[in-house]
């Protein structure tokens, strides 16, 4: 199962789009951090070249494999799992871009890991994380990644191998003649999405489904962000909410994959801008010691919405980064449990201390977990001075 040499070249053409996208103002000699399983070399390669040809500095490291990764969090000590190798807040504060190629030979070799272990090293690794977003803040370093096909999340989401490889290619237009150019007219077009979002008044969102009803407040100084290169696929527009004013009951109704655990049918109730009961008809116990990883687990820092007429992907992938994007027949919302986006913020989110995200409702949280919706639904933005608003309806904005 693999992409003919072509759609890697394309694909190859995208990713850097969504480089330069996500951060405009590279130079020459910049260091990316190139980030890739080992299935996915053919593709890492072609964006190693194209790195090279365009003279940036190149660092290139593949991850460990399963078997690898499963015995480090089965087989350490908490002194282990919390250890920070030398050089690596360097390295991280040094990164002016990253591009991750997702390719996993597995989905459940983590299964049988302790959760609490595994939240563990999230916590520990949280200030790379930080370092990250600082950087991404003060717009030095930018991010994007992608998903290559590889057998075992074919085989978990019932697709055949060639049938979701296929799906990869119609998501991110690997077969049309000019890629970039379509992404380029894809990303035109959800600017004026935006554009109207952030012009209405909003105080809150009322999102409603057969089984959701869940109302969100925007908060202060907050805008809209999607389609800007920092997944590929992204078809999502979306914000970060002030946690505080969230109230009522989410339902995932598509399947979630997490560090090899699975999640099916997960009904998430706030109360006071937490989550005061998690249930889920497969995997509950997983869910809720994410959602107890630490005080922002239980809070939501991210909503979001897909139209459907920009994402083509139909089918269930085992994989949150084309699952979040999900199209059909309905579009989805999802909201994320754990960190926030700051770069939502309409001023300069470089100049936001922790003590102006707090006051502004910004969650943080060494978790970001994305649960999705594909209900039909409809939202409506309840405005300052108490007017209505459908936005959203059959899974399209009603701009």
């Amino acid at each position: 199962m693999s992409f003919t040499k072509e759609q890697i070249e394309n694909y190859a053409d995208v990713m850097l789009w969504g480089l330069w996208t996500a951060r405009p103002k590279f130079k020459p000699y910049e260091l990316i951090f190139v980030r890739t399983d080992i299935a996915a070399l053919p593709l890492a390669e072609a964006i190693h070249r194209r790195l090279i040809e365009r003279k940036m500095n190149v660092i290139v490291r593949t991850q460990p494999v399963p078997g690898i990764e499963r015995d480090f969090f089965m087989r350490s000590d908490p002194r282990q799992r919390k250890y920070i190798a030398p050089g690596e807040k360097e390295l991280t504060s040094a990164l002016n871009g990253l591009i991750a190629v997702i390719a996993p030979e597995s989905l459940t070799h983590l299964k049988e890991v302790d959760p609490k272990r595994l939240a563990e090293v999230a916590v520990a690794r949280k200030p790379l994380k930080d370092i990250n977003t600082r950087r991404e803040e003060k717009k030095q370093f930018g991010w994007t990644l992608c998903l290559y096909p590889t057998l075992e999340p074919a085989r978990t989401a019932r697709l055949s191998p060639k049938a979701y490889t296929e799906q990869i290619a119609k998501a991110c237009f690997l077969d049309d003649p000019d890629p970039v150019a379509r992404w380029e007219s894809i990303h035109e077009e959800c600017n004026e999405l935006k554009k109207w979002l952030n012009a209405l008044p909003v105080e809150t969102f009322h999102l409603e489904s057969k089984s959701m009803d869940l109302e969100i407040r925007l908060g202060e100084k907050r805008r809209f962000l999607g389609i800007d290169g920092c997944n590929i696929p992204s078809f999502e527009i979306f914000t970060s909410p002030d946690w505080r004013g969230t109230r009522g009951v989410f339902f995932a109704d598509l399947p979630s994959f997490r560090q090899g655990n699975y999640v099916e049918k997960m009904r998430v109730e706030f109360a006071g801008g937490k989550a005061v009961k998690v249930t889920a008809e497969m995997g509950e116990e997983f869910a809720r010691k994410m959602v107890g990883m630490d005080p922002g687990a239980a809070r939501v820092g991210e909503l979001s919405l897909t139209d459907t007429r920009f994402s083509k992907i139909d089918r269930f992938m085992a994989n949150t980064l084309f699952d979040e994007n999900f199209g059909g027949r309905f579009g989805n919302c999802h909201i994320a449990l754990g960190s926030s986006y700051t770069a939502t913020f309409t001023g300069n989110p470089g100049l936001l201390t922790k003590a102006a995200k707090d006051r502004l409702g910004y969650n943080d949280s060494s978790l970001h977990w994305d649960i999705i919706n594909t209900e039909n639904k409809v939202v409506t933005a309840h405005l300052k001075g108490g007017k209505k608003v459908k936005i959203y309806e059959k899974g399209r904005f009603q701009h």
